[in-house]
């Protein structure tokens, strides 16, 4: 890619003179285009207003006609520049690609080509352009589907699924390898954001193998151009949460854990509501709602619901996000609950720490993952100031030990006695008490323990 076209701007290209008349002796342009240029070139605003509203699909068909007939590169950025800034004055212009006079084959041809084959400057530009086209022309068509239209429709559906997915594709490439290195990535992210709400394109971009592009790029943000490119790509995984092949894709990565880091540590309002509405969507659907008590989001939750926030939307998506977790955790087997409680580090006497029948039922559980459980309570004796959480941990220990077969050799080897030893010596008499059991079990065996208890 040339480094001169990278940095150029829509108002330097408009400077140019181009020289229309050599392209109508070579026949490169009729007459009639000829004269629609001059009446349009380097015109004001409103000039250029009256006549599009005139003459709207001949302008279209001279612009589109030159993108296909003309590759002087100068010429093509000019008039990509006069189609953007025609459609960024009004994005309702878009709808005049779609008139019954222009065949659309044509009409987005030349713009695919160019994504591919142009400058940076000449892909951003069709790519922002295309996309705007495309999504006026679904919401101009009201959606036809299958309802028995016409076949002229028909052929118009094929080449609109023909060109969304060129368009993906280009969007998949610069997000895995950019032509730009600042604007390669938010300018896919910023189409894919308007792209994504045609059920056509999430299909497309599933099959493109497209949501594992978009995880890497949701993770907190600080300057503003980061915190834009992090609330668009928040934007397209929502849009991406109404459709189940997608959501297969979100449960399988690590999008979960992203989406509660970033609403954890966000102060933007659009993206807290974007994460959020996200999570609500996803809640109901297979282990998400296991997964979102188990990284602790009952608790985010909570804090972010003291927050002041003006979005009336985000505050009922908090307080059903609240509801539905809530719901989650009543459905939780028991162990499931303990696990919670352990991992949260909010340890307390709730009954089945003491339930001899919990203990008996679960206690191989503990060696699931290289006794993950068993290391965080150890972890949680080293760390944690509160002295109820101290006790129970001491206490859970002990019951380790008394219903493992192992329970004394895995407690030593992993290293506990020492971190519990320390703890006989504390200021809080429950913490002492169940420190002491714990060591007593630990050196005695459960049958001495339990007499000495007695």
């Amino acid at each position: 890619m040339p480094t001169e076209h990278a940095e150029l701007t829509t108002e330097q290209v408009l400077r140019r003179d181009i020289p229309w008349e050599t392209y109508m002796t070579t026949k490169l342009i009729t007459g009639t285009g000829l004269q629609l240029l001059r009446r349009y070139d380097n015109r004001s605003e409103s000039h250029r207003a009256a006549l599009l509203d005139d003459d709207g699909p001949a302008y279209v068909r001279v612009f589109v006609s030159i993108l296909r007939d003309i590759f002087k590169e100068e010429t093509v950025e000019y008039v990509l520049a006069l189609i953007d800034e025609m459609l960024t004055a009004n994005p309702k212009r878009a709808r005049l690609f779609h008139d019954k006079s222009l065949a659309s084959e044509d009409t987005y041809e030349p713009f695919l080509r160019l994504l591919w084959k142009g400058n940076w400057f000449i892909q951003e530009k069709s790519c922002k352009i295309l996309s705007m086209i495309v999504s006026a022309r679904s919401k101009n068509q009201g959606g036809v589907k299958a309802n028995g239209e016409a076949s002229n429709s028909k052929t118009q559906l094929t080449t609109i699924d023909y060109v969304l997915k060129g368009l993906v594709e280009w969007l998949c490439a610069q997000l895995k390898n950019p032509s730009h290195p600042s604007r390669g990535i938010p300018t896919a992210i910023t189409c894919l954001a308007t792209l994504l709400k045609e059920p056509v394109a999430r299909s497309l971009f599933i099959q493109a193998d497209g949501v594992k592009l978009l995880i890497p790029l949701i993770s907190p943000a600080s300057t503003q151009q980061s915190i834009q490119l992090l609330y668009e790509t928040c934007l397209c995984v929502w849009l991406l949460s109404y459709y189940e092949p997608a959501i297969e894709y979100l449960a399988t990565s690590r999008t979960l854990q992203r989406l509660i880091e970033v609403v954890k540590g966000s102060t933007k309002e659009k993206v807290v509501r974007v994460v959020i509405l996200t999570l609500r969507n996803l809640l109901p659907k297979g282990t998400f709602g296991a997964q979102m008590v188990e990284l602790g989001l009952p608790q985010i939750v909570q804090s972010l619901k003291a927050q002041a926030w003006s979005d009336e939307d985000l505050l009922e998506a908090l307080n059903q996000l609240e509801d539905g977790l809530k719901a989650n955790i009543k459905k939780m087997s028991s162990f499931d609950k303990y696990k919670q409680e352990v991992l949260l580090g909010h340890l307390d006497w709730s009954p089945m720490h003491k339930d001899p029948i919990f203990w008996r039922e679960n206690i191989t559980k503990f060696e699931e993952n290289d006794f993950q459980i068993l290391r965080v309570l150890i972890t949680i004796l080293d760390t944690s100031g509160d002295p109820r959480a101290l006790a129970v941990a001491c206490f859970d220990l002990s019951q380790f030990i008394q219903y493992h077969p192992a329970g004394r050799v895995i407690v030593t080897d992993l290293k506990a006695k020492e971190r519990v030893m320390k703890l006989m010596n504390h200021e809080n008499p429950e913490v002492t008490k169940n420190a002491l059991l714990c060591i007593q079990r630990l050196f005695l065996g459960a049958k001495y323990a339990s007499f000495l208890q007695a």
